[in-house]
C-alpha cells in the first residue's frame, strides 16, 4: 500500500523536474516544530533519501545536542539538513545550510560566508518579501501559507492561483508551505514550484518510505 508520505514525495518530485538551481536542492522539506513534531528523529527515519529537514530549535537549551543527533540521522539517510534562523547553530551541528525567517532574509550573504557551500533559504509571505530574498542572494524561498494551516502564526491562505503568480515572479526556486499534504499538493502541479514543504503532513503520514 502506498503511504501518504510516498504520494507527497511523488508530487514533490514531479514539481521539481527541470528546475535549474545553483545548488542541488531537496524536493521535499520537513520543518520541525517542538509542539506538532515532538519526535523529529522518527520523522527523519521515514523521509525519502534526497529530502530535506529544517531543524527549528527556537532557542532551546539542548539545541546543539538535538541538532547533532538529527544531523547524524540526516547524513546517514542522505537528507539535506538545514537549521532555522541560527547560523552559529548550523555551524556547530555541521548542517548543510540555514533557513532564514522573513525578517532575516537580508543576512543571506553573511550566513553564507560562514560556510561557502551553505544552502541558504528564506521564508516569504508576499511579493515584496520574495523580491527582497532574491536580491539578498538566497538559493530558494519558502512561500506560505499556500493553504489553510494549523500553525498559529499562519495568515490568510494564498491559494494555488496566487501562489503560482508568486512563483513566476520569484525568478528563483520556490517551495510551497502551509496546509501541504498528499491531497492538497496535487493542486500545485502546474504552479512551477521547485518543491514542497510541510510540518504536520509528515507526522500524519507514517509508514515506511521508499529511497
Amino acid at each position: 500500500m502506498v503511504t501518504d508520505l510516498e504520494l507527497l514525495w511523488r508530487e514533490a518530485r514531479r514539481l521539481g523536474r527541470g528546475r535549474a538551481s545553483r545548488k542541488p536542492l531537496p524536493r521535499l522539506l520537513f520543518f520541525t516544530d517542538p509542539v506538532r513534531t515532538p519526535d523529529p528523529g522518527a520523522v527523519l527515519s521515514r523521509l525519502p533519501r534526497g529530502s530535506g529537514v529544517v531543524f527549528r530549535a527556537f532557542g532551546a537549551a539542548d539545541a546543539i545536542e538535538v541538532g547533532r543527533r538529527l544531523g547524524r540521522i540526516a547524513r546517514r539517510r542522505g537528507l539535506v539538513f538545514l537549521v532555522g534562523a541560527d547560523a552559529a547553530l548550523a555551524v556547530a551541528v555541521r548542517a548543510d545550510g540555514v533557513h532564514l525567517p522573513e525578517r532575516l532574509a537580508h543576512r543571506a550573504g553573511v550566513n553564507r560566508r560562514l560556510r561557502r557551500r551553505f544552502i541558504v533559504t528564506a521564508a516569504a509571505h508576499d511579493l515584496p518579501a520574495v523580491r527582497r530574498s532574491r536580491r539578498s542572494g538566497v538559493d530558494a524561498v519558502v512561500i506560505s501559507p499556500v493553504f489553510a494551516s494549523e500553525s498559529r502564526s499562519a495568515g490568510r491562505p494564498l491559494g494555488p492561483r496566487r501562489f503560482a503568480g508568486l512563483v513566476r515572479a520569484a525568478a528563483i526556486p520556490v517551495y510551497g508551505l502551509g496546509g501541504i499534504d498528499a491531497r492538497s499538493s496535487r493542486r500545485l502541479s502546474q504552479s512551477g514550484a521547485a518543491g514542497l514543504a510541510a510540518i504536520g503532513a509528515f507526522v500524519e503520514s507514517g509508514g515506511p518510505s521508499k529511497t
